[in-house]
């Protein structure tokens, strides 16, 4: 496994296990303990949540697992979000999603994350959207907050483009230190948008959320999935990887901007999938290959 130094004393596995899907792998509380430890044998030791995830279910089924076994705690790296308010059966009074990123609610999701995690603090709170009505003060206080009380280590962003992580960090005394962004071969936004240099500029390793294009990679029939498609095939053979979505993994890892792709899976071989796409190496003409596949044309 390699890992990515995010802030002195903060790594991070360079292969992330996400639980957005936790509830839906109807594992049991035993079941879900032996796929932590098998990712930390694995060298995965950087874990990611939300408060949303799973209609507000997914933390709590994590810290029920932790509190089996809490030295596995100390092991590992907590990341989790805030800020998105989903209208659920647990708040009624909800008509519609909306952003909330308050310092009443980030304070208090904060808290309630720890909870459910059953730790006393997480390494790393990101705002999971960028909030149109954002009081980038507020937001800020809340940070200095939590920091202070030694709940939060370090803080980030989910999702923000640049003038938004701007924004925001110039309100912090301290850096934020990532950005969650969508980075996959049929989504290339953040490549084209400036995301990408500015984390690179800032020092800041990305996390890349759905790198498999939400499996678009596999069975979408558009136009662009199938070009994707047939030349990640195509270099996958070139590279000796054993399945398509290795070389995707692949084709993240070769990016000089340190990427760190979240795999958000319950089954160990896709997991084992992507902990294998590390030893592939992917040539700068195969990279720039499969982004014109993206694009459908060549580079300017």
């Amino acid at each position: 496994m390699q890992y990515v130094q995010l802030a002195e004393d903060l790594k991070f596995s360079r292969i992330i296990h996400g639980l957005w899907r936790l509830a839906d792998w109807n594992l049991s509380t035993s079941d879900t303990q032996t796929l932590i430890e098998q990712c930390l044998e694995k060298g995965i030791t950087t874990f990611d949540h939300a408060d949303i995830y799973g209609d507000y279910s997914c933390e709590g089924l994590f810290g029920q697992a932790l509190a089996q076994k809490p030295s596995l705690r100390e092991s590992m790296q907590l990341v989790t979000k805030c800020g998105i308010k989903l209208t659920s059966d647990k708040y009624p009074e909800r008509k519609i999603n909306f952003y909330d990123t308050s310092k009443e609610h980030i304070i208090n999701s904060a808290n309630q994350s720890l909870k459910n995690l059953n730790t006393d603090y997480v390494d790393v709170l990101l705002i999971h959207r960028p909030d149109p009505f954002m009081d980038p003060q507020e937001v800020a206080d809340a940070f200095i907050q939590l920091k202070e009380e030694g709940k939060v280590r370090y803080f980030g962003v989910s999702n923000f483009k640049r003038s938004q992580f701007d924004l925001l960090q110039s309100f912090l005394p301290f850096p934020l230190i990532t950005n969650q962004i969508e980075i996959s071969p049929t989504y290339l936004n953040h490549f084209e948008e400036g995301t990408i240099e500015q984390c690179q500029q800032h020092k800041i390793a990305p996390m890349a959320w759905s790198p498999l294009g939400g499996g678009s990679i596999f069975t979408a029939e558009d136009e662009r999935s199938i070009r994707v498609r047939n030349k990640l095939i195509e270099i996958g053979e070139e590279i000796g990887a054993k399945s398509l979505d290795q070389v995707a993994y692949a084709w993240l890892l070769a990016h000089p901007a340190t990427i760190m792709p979240i795999v958000g899976s319950g089954k160990m071989n896709r997991i084992d999938a992507a902990i294998e796409a590390l030893d592939l190496k992917m040539n700068r003409m195969q990279w720039f290959q499969i982004l014109e596949a993206s694009k459908g044309r060549p580079v300017d």
